[in-house]
């Protein structure tokens, strides 16, 4: 069966090269290299099992639009979109696929996220999630100003890190998002370096998800407060956690980065081809993550920019 893969950046790269592995005849185009009617061309030709749109994120809806007319099933990057009105067009274009079609939430297919979504918090009274990265070392050959991070529409950690805000609505359905806090740059104005968001889930618990591209090594961990236990998931250190007043239990979930992007993509091929997926119960089916793809959106849309940090961004 044959893919297409839209953008050729790390991201895009990656999903071209895993589909391959999985057996895909695999077509990757990038963006500035072609056009929506171009892709839609090709589409119209019958033979395209599924694309994967891993574009910047505000080009993609006459992408999703196509696929969406020529019944293509896809898989899009995170984030859908990062205002409403626009999640909303998104939604619409790619309603006819939904149920065949995966957002790019691939944390979901990690194996202490999926441990941690079976656990019991219904009782939380607190919950915090972070992830903090030094944006400069993130790749070799890489600068931040030559970037998609570096875009006032588009970029931004709240949108580049926000794994973390789908797995709070994960875990706590219905959440609501009280107010969101950033952090700026002079020299990139409407560019979050950092941002938090105060959260309260149903049951009146409250919670924040926080992100910065200034920690000076790797921060990514969950803890979960409740009466009986607190859940403290490192996934930096994988040292994941459950504590009890009769002690502490280590939870044992090994996990290879590509095995995530592998799996993922199993799963888009499978429901693409009308195949049985692998049973992730947390499985980003399109059309079952409109509730976090919004609370992403209204976020980015709720950023109140309190001050800047003076770095050097190289």
């Amino acid at each position: 069966m044959t893919y297409l893969v839209v953008g050729k950046g790390s991201i895009g790269r990656r999903h071209a090269e895993n589909l391959t592995a999985l057996g895909a005849q695999v077509e990757h185009l990038g963006w500035r290299e072609t056009s929506a009617d171009a892709v839609a061309g090709r589409l119209a030709r019958g033979d395209v099992a599924g694309m994967v749109i891993a574009t910047a994120t505000q080009v993609r809806l006459p992408l999703v639009a196509a696929a969406g007319d020529a019944g293509v099933a896809l898989y899009i990057e995170k984030p859908l979109a990062y205002r409403r009105t626009d999640l909303a067009a998104v939604m619409a274009a790619a309603a006819p696929v939904a149920s065949r079609s995966l957002a790019g939430f691939m944390m979901r297919w990690h194996p202490a996220v999926r441990a941690l979504a079976e656990m019991d918090v219904a009782s939380a009274f607190r919950f915090d999630l972070t992830i903090g990265h030094d944006v400069t070392k993130w790749r070799p050959d890489w600068r931040f100003a030559d970037s998609y991070a570096a875009l006032p529409e588009g970029g931004g950690v709240l949108l580049d890190l926000c794994h973390e805000i789908d797995l709070a609505a994960c875990l706590f359905p219905g959440l609501a998002l009280d107010a969101v806090s950033s952090v700026g740059h002079a020299a990139y104005p409407g560019v979050d370096m950092a941002s938090r968001l105060h959260l309260t889930a149903q049951n009146g618990a409250s919670g924040s998800v926080a992100m910065d591209y200034l920690a000076p090594r790797l921060i990514r961990r969950c803890t979960v407060a409740t009466p009986s236990a607190v859940l403290d998931f490192n996934f930096a250190s994988l040292d994941y956690r459950t504590v009890r007043a009769g002690g502490v239990q280590s939870h044992d979930h090994p996990m290879e980065r590509n095995a995530m992007f592998l799996d993922a993509m199993r799963d888009f091929m499978a429901l693409a081809e009308g195949r049985t997926t692998s049973g992730n119960q947390l499985l980003p089916r399109l059309d079952r993550v409109g509730t976090s793809c919004a609370l992403i959106a209204e976020a980015w849309e709720a950023r109140q920019f309190r001050g800047t940090v003076a770095v050097d961004l190289g």
